[in-house]
């Protein structure tokens, strides 16, 4: 796979696999965009009215995918994470810078990572505007950035107590299919395919983030776990949570496993780039109108309660509607760690 050819050096390698691409998505309908790749800086200017909503992910080989990856489908995956968070906060996507460490100069690898990552670009209409290549271990990261009409971000601190808490699609499958790859859950080869790609290829929920502007009191997407993570928008809101975990939404392949596997799976299993969010009981109907026009499921699984503690709690009911014991919780409140072995 690796060329015999002399390798590129850095702003060939720019050039070739990174420029083209990025001007093949630019028009002359990129009003945000005024300067992009070719300069010291991009230049970006939004309407007058709009705010810039910044974020950043860091993907490292053999700690947030296995080494000989699909390149194809890292190059859309690695865009996809940011976008996810950009959603989440109902931003529109507007351009994305990449910085990626390269421990060879690979021409099909690259031709490929490209690919799929222009792909996603042009699906979300988000263009490469600039960064940086360098030698060293394949790691990949991305600084997108997206508009969000001024004063309607979706913050995580935004939640009161009464809210609904809801979640998109399904959760749990990410983790299934880590499992499955792992060898620690033997998961028949038609099962793995209808799931995989919650893995390898996840979809942002951009649509609906914008559409929950105004709408949704908090947010953010699931990266770490849905419980993991729901304790962000607790912490920062001051709430607790009562969750019940016989509505947490998860596919038919994750419900043939076993009763616990697909609890821990949908409540703490990384991933799944889907967005939890809150909003006042009053906003159900427009939800579920905007899950019907956008024709993804979204989700009561529990509601937002008065804060009993210094630390934000997550309760967890049994189907039943018992409350779980700490101990007995614990199981479903852990998140994935960046710097745990």
């Amino acid at each position: 796979m690796s060329s015999h050819s002399t390798p590129p050096g850095e702003f060939d390698l720019i050039e070739r696999f990174f420029k083209t691409g990025a001007n093949s998505l630019r028009t002359n309908a990129d009003q945000a965009i005024t300067l992009g790749i070719g300069d010291d800086c991009a230049l970006i200017k939004p309407g007058a009215d709009e705010e810039v909503a910044i974020t950043s992910d860091m993907l490292v080989e053999g700690r947030h995918f296995f080494a000989g990856a699909n390149p194809e489908l890292l190059g859309r995956k690695a865009l996809a994470v940011n976008l996810s968070d950009l959603a989440a906060m109902g931003a529109r996507p507007i351009g994305f810078t990449l910085a990626i460490a390269l421990p060879t100069v690979d021409n099909a690898w690259l031709e490929a990572f490209s690919k799929g990552l222009f792909a996603m670009a042009a699906e979300y209409s988000c263009p490469l505007i600039g960064g940086d290549t360098t030698a060293g271990p394949l790691t990949l990261s991305i600084t997108a950035f997206g508009a969000i009409p001024t004063g309607e971000a979706i913050r995580r601190s935004g939640a009161m107590p009464g809210d609904d808490i809801w979640i998109s699609g399904t959760v749990g499958d990410a983790r299934l299919t880590l499992a499955a790859l792992r060898h620690e859950i033997n998961l028949p080869a038609e099962d793995l395919q209808q799931i995989e790609h919650r893995m390898h290829n996840p979809t942002p929920r951009t649509e609906l983030g914008v559409q929950l502007r105004n709408i949704a009191s908090s947010a953010l997407d699931v990266s770490d776990g849905l419980l993991g993570d729901l304790r962000h928008i607790l912490k920062q809101s001051q709430v607790d949570a009562e969750i019940q975990l016989g509505k947490l939404p998860k596919s038919a392949t994750l419900q043939k496993q076993g009763m616990q596997i697909q609890k821990q799976f949908s409540a703490c299993g990384g991933d799944d780039y889907e967005i939890c969010f809150t909003a006042p009981e009053s906003q159900r109907d427009k939800i579920e109108a905007i899950s019907k026009s956008i024709g993804l499921p979204l989700t009561i699984i529990g509601k937002t309660v008065l804060k009993n503690d210094v630390e934000a709690k997550v309760y967890l009911l049994d189907e039943s509607g018992i409350l779980l014991s700490d101990a007995e919780a614990a199981p479903f409140l852990k998140s994935f760690d960046h710097f745990a072995s």
